[in-house]
């Protein structure tokens, strides 16, 4: 997934976020209003609900804005802040100013501006709030001191007055701690998880471009093998002509010159494949796991194979992928160079997932082994170069399957190929 395509998915959270937390406000709002009226407090009722209709309505429009796949940007976020302040600061400033209890909720943009968005964008929330502050502190219209009714002219006693007040400044503080515990923390959660998926993306454009760099080489080398593989050819078949080679060595000749047919069947399938990647071939999978392993048997003779199936007939199909190939053919090397003798192969499918099990025979893995394998030139074999593991557990995970290497409580160790068919059909 591209960066540019997950911060904008994050930049979408925030802003659904904060359009909860604006439904939230906005019936706390009128919540407020209502008991203000109940208490006959006669405030400036038309710019008061004028404000909070137009926070209303932003919130529409926002919320019908998030339904387009338009990035959120930082400036929108932040603008978007901007407005709840100036919301804020109209209705303080007709329900007096810094001695209004709730004038502590100018934290609460600050915090998520803090939360979400660059320090740059959070000082100047700073700055913003900071000022609202402060002129709030000179600019306001008194809150009534008691009933403005006709006959109904007696001022709340002292006492009333400083608990409203208290209980005020209580709500406020509420209000902002529940909106800190669970909505700030689900922004720095958000973006803690952008970030590890920024992570590992990076982490497999690496991958992919050691991937692509072997794929270079190796289409290089591949190239260059003909001419000493051909040379090879020529010199074993006049070797096996000629009378005076001894006979126990004919033998070692019949099997040099199937092993360089081999070298030479599977660099003409590389070009072949190279040739036809776009469209690979749809077959059944029992007869694609029969095919690699016959293929690979050419290679290994000397390794005995014992292969085991289970699952659904027909089996079900899937797209030969040459890589899928490659892959099999070095997770069975691997397992044949810990276990010469023999290796055991289960093979297991349903309609959704196709599992196989390459049991060895070996010492098992190592700690070490265990931790790193799978990753790039790590080897435990002395002349290992520590690609075929990495370059097949990159193919698998590109396919949508994994990859995971273990010991058995018998002894030896088990490769686990677990790959889902639905996405190779």
């Amino acid at each position: 997934m591209p960066s540019s395509a997950l911060t904008a998915q994050t930049g979408h959270s925030h802003l659904r976020r904060l359009v909860l937390l604006r439904v939230i406000a906005v019936a706390g709002q009128c919540a407020m209003l209502a008991l203000a009226s109940r208490m006959d407090m006669r405030l400036a009722w038309l710019p008061m609900l004028a404000t909070i209709a137009a926070l209303a309505g932003l919130n529409l429009l926002t919320w019908w804005r998030l339904r387009a796949d338009r990035p959120v940007s930082n400036l929108e976020l932040f603008a978007q802040l901007c407005a709840d302040v100036l919301a804020l600061s109209v209705l303080l400033y007709y329900g007096g100013g810094s001695t209004n209890p709730f004038i502590s909720l100018f934290l609460l943009p600050l915090v998520i501006a803090a939360a979400t968005l660059p320090h740059g964008y959070t000082w100047a929330m700073t700055g913003i709030t900071t000022g609202c502050y402060t002129l709030l502190m000179k600019f306001y219209v008194p809150l009534p001191s008691g009933s403005e009714h006709e006959g109904a002219h007696h001022a709340m006693p002292p006492d009333d007055a400083f608990n409203m007040h208290v209980i005020g400044m209580w709500l406020g503080f509420v209000i902002s701690a529940v909106v800190v515990a669970y909505f700030v923390v689900k922004m720095a959660h958000a973006v803690r998880n952008r970030d590890e998926t920024l992570a590992r993306v990076r982490e497999e454009t690496l991958r992919n471009e050691r991937i692509v760099a072997l794929g270079t080489q190796a289409a290089g080398a591949a190239h260059e093998m003909g001419t000493p593989l051909s040379t090879l050819s020529v010199i074993i078949g006049e070797l096996k002509r000629d009378n005076a080679v001894l006979p126990e060595w004919r033998d070692s000749l019949a099997t040099l010159d199937e092993q360089v047919r081999a070298c030479k069947r599977i660099l003409d399938k590389l070009l072949a494949n190279a040739q036809d990647a776009e469209t690979p071939a749809v077959q059944p999978l029992d007869q694609f796991l029969a095919a690699t392993l016959d293929e690979w048997q050419l290679l290994r003779p000397a390794v005995v194979c014992r292969y085991h199936s289970s699952g659904a007939h027909p089996a079900p199909q899937l797209r030969a992928d040459p890589a899928l190939r490659a892959a099999l053919l070095n997770l069975l090397n691997n397992a044949a160079d810990a276990s010469p003798g023999e290796i055991d192969v289960h093979a297991q499918w349903d309609a959704r997932n196709f599992i196989l099990e390459i049991h060895d025979h070996g010492q098992g893995l190592t700690p070490e082994a265990a931790a790193r394998a799978g990753s790039a030139f790590f080897t435990t074999k002395q002349e290992g170069r520590g690609l075929g593991l990495f370059l097949a557990n990159a193919t698998v995970e590109r396919m949508g399957g994994k990859v995971r290497l273990f010991n058995r409580e018998g002894g030896g160790a088990t490769t686990e190929i677990i790959l889902p068919l639905e996405q190779r059909q």
